[in-house]
């Protein structure tokens, strides 16, 4: 589910002094035009392989886990390399990359030359862009909003990534019925390319030599952010516990698609609107955060959202065809839901207590542990529904949910109110 900016804290300062809530708005508008695109193709994307070229659970396993293996490739030298290259031109930079590798799927689809491995190779390249992005945006809110104010920005910018995962996979779902798959992904070029232009309009924001850290060499700055992390009372087992989350969605990304396709026999329209739930759970979750938050503390609300979560995964696999596909529907809502109250938290709770010459390193060992979960489970679902399934497969992984949870309640968050 992140904005798509890279600065680090430092450089992001730097450039906004003159005008830090105009830049702030640029960067979201950038980043809320991408999104949409973006989710579009998450539709169109294994619907063009499960439709159109009629791939196994496995293959479409293949394509989710190489939009995320990214993560464990370049995640822990991203939070470095973001600090060392200039913000305006690395962006628009990512923007083009991704938009030309988009670009080439209706392209080939037109010629009669599309297949697997192009679209395997299309999520591994727009995958590698994404790591520098968001890497670079998780440092990039706590250089323009006051301490006091990151929760509610937090859960603003999570609310308008719902919105977008609300809006973009129903909207796929209806052009891949009326343009196809591959002209659908059309609109995400074309995303990218808005985004690019934003973005260049920005300052430079140049990088200033930093003493110390200029002198000390990536594989060591990689140990600082590592060790910071490993070491934490807290983040430790939040990162654990997201890591277990992170490899059940990585499962339901890959078994989704195919599950509604095949086994629910849903039309393509229909698919989009059942993958949209999430977004609207997404919606409701970040919106209810503060107030979730005020009333039983930030250690709580991670509890209780990771329970909330693991509790309405085990719906899923319980949806039938017609009318029972609303089964699906609340399911995927509440999971949805629960996971971005989790997120929305923990990651206030790292960007107010990490050092800020540590946050982009800390963010990116976060991500690469647990977003690397991510194409594991991807994998690990295609197996798995070849050897079975996908009602199993899928039941397995529900069940599988509750290890978040557990590891919560087995640790220093299970007696704490706040995340301290």
């Amino acid at each position: 589910m992140a904005t798509r900016t890279a600065a680090d804290t430092a450089d992001v300062a730097q450039a906004v002094r003159p005008d830090g809530a105009g830049l702030f708005w640029r960067y979201w508008t950038a980043s809320t035009v991408s999104r949409l695109g973006s989710q579009v193709t998450t539709v169109a994307l294994p619907l063009i392989a499960v439709v159109a070229l009629h791939a196994s659970a496995f293959e479409v396993g293949l394509l989710t886990g190489a939009s995320f293996v990214a993560w464990l490739l370049i995640g822990l030298p991203a939070g470095v390399l973001v600090q060392r290259l200039p913000l305006r031109g690395l962006q628009v930079a990512m923007d083009l990359v991704r938009a030309a590798a988009v670009a080439s799927v209706p392209l080939a689809a037109a010629l009669g030359v599309l297949g697997m491995p192009q679209l395997v190779a299309v999520a591994l390249v727009v995958g590698l862009a994404n790591v520098v992005f968001d890497v670079g945006n998780s440092a990039f809110l706590p250089a323009v909003v006051p301490r006091e104010q990151l929760t509610s920005r937090n859960s603003l910018d999570s609310a308008s990534h719902a919105a977008t995962d609300l809006a973009g996979p129903s909207l796929g779902g209806v052009l891949v019925q009326l343009l196809g798959g591959a002209g659908s992904m059309l609109l995400d070029t074309a995303s990218y390319l808005i985004s690019a232009a934003l973005l260049r309009s920005l300052p430079r924001g140049e990088r200033t030599p930093r003493g110390r850290e200029g002198d000390t060499g990536m594989r060591e700055q990689i140990r600082e952010g590592w060790r910071f992390v490993a070491r934490h009372p807290l983040i430790r087992p939040c990162v654990a516990s997201a890591t277990a989350v992170n490899f059940v969605c990585g499962g339901l990304m890959t078994l989704t698609p195919v599950f509604l396709v095949r086994t629910l026999d849903a039309p393509a329209a229909a698919v989009g609107a059942l993958m949209a739930t999430g977004g609207l759970g997404s919606l409701l979750g970040a919106a209810l955060t503060p107030r979730v938050v005020s009333r039983v503390g930030s250690a709580g609300a991670v509890r209780w959202a990771a329970a909330l979560a693991a509790a309405f995964a085990v719906l899923l696999p319980l949806a039938g065809s017609g009318w029972a596909t609303l089964v699906f529907a609340v399911g995927n809502a509440g999971f949805s839901g629960g996971v971005v109250i989790f997120s929305i938290v923990t990651r206030t709770h790292r960007q107010t207590h990490t050092p800020p010459d540590l946050l982009p390193r800390v963010m990116a060992t976060v991500r690469f542990v647990s977003w690397g979960a991510i194409p594991v489970g991807a994998l690990t679902a295609g197996a798995a529904a070849s050897a079975w399934d996908t009602r199993t497969a899928l039941l397995a992984f529900a069940l599988a949910s509750a290890a978040s949870p557990v590891i919560l309640l087995t640790g220093p968050v299970r007696r704490a109110r706040e995340l301290t």
